[in-house]
């Protein structure tokens, strides 16, 4: 009973995700996924890679996530599960890569620019 360590990141969100055979418990730093993502959508992106494997409940994960919003964790622990599935089983990788959940987005938030209000809006020109 080997345990599998995964990394996925998403934004300013790293996900250290730890898999091993279980019964399908997911707990997230210390708390269960449920509780700790209130929303449908995000428990489904955090068990989208065992649905696509048709793996749903053989596998335990513990997951530590720190940094960025809710959303930005949901997808890099996603990331993180579907690392550790293709290396439980490379063959996992047919499934998982057309969905694109083998691929790290690289969208970052762009940098303020002095002399600026945000990264692209200007202050107010005034003519005169």
């Amino acid at each position: 009973m080997a345990v599998t360590h995964a990394i996925g990141r998403r934004k300013t969100s790293v996900a250290r995700v730890y898999v091993q055979e279980g019964k399908g418990n997911i707990v997230v730093n210390n708390k269960d996924f449920k509780d700790y993502f209130d929303t449908a959508i995000m428990q489904y992106k955090v068990e989208q890679p065992f649905v696509l494997v048709e793996q749903k409940g053989n596998f335990d994960v513990k997951v530590v996530v720190d940094g960025g919003g809710l959303t930005g964790q949901a997808e890099a622990i996603r990331l993180g599960i579907s690392r550790a599935l293709c290396e439980i089983n490379p063959e996992h990788r047919t499934a998982l890569k057309p969905d694109g959940l083998m691929t790290r987005d690289p969208r970052m938030v762009e940098r303020k620019k002095f002399g600026q209000k945000k990264a692209r809006k200007k202050f107010q020109f005034s003519k005169r």
